[in-house]
């Protein structure tokens, strides 16, 4: 059995939500979802073919209601980050891997 240590500094809501990330390398957005969200970060998931590794800065483009993007000025929200975490274990599984994002 293998003890995970946690290591957030804060408290993650749970939020599945539709969301694109911005892969420069790659020149291309890749759409997902988020499954977790905090003050520092979040947790994507994407296609398994998406070429992201730990340390690549990317841009997640979280898109607004109609109702939210009106009152808030804006379509969608935007924010950087660099992956800290690829997590393959459901590949074979979903066709998609997990990113945990620490926000800049």
């Amino acid at each position: 059995m293998e003890a995970i240590l946690e290591q957030r500094k804060e408290s993650r809501t749970e939020l599945c939500w539709p969301v694109s990330v911005w892969v420069p390398e790659a020149n291309r957005f890749f759409n997902g979802r988020s499954l977790n969200i905090s003050k520092l970060g979040v947790f994507v998931t994407v296609p398994m073919t998406t070429p992201v590794k730990p340390g690549n800065i990317v841009e997640l483009n979280f898109p607004r209601t109609a109702g939210l993007a009106e009152e808030k000025g804006q379509f969608a929200r935007v924010k950087r980050g660099k992956v800290v975490r690829v997590e393959r274990k459901n590949t074979l599984k979903d066709a998609c891997i997990g990113l945990g994002i620490a926000f800049e």
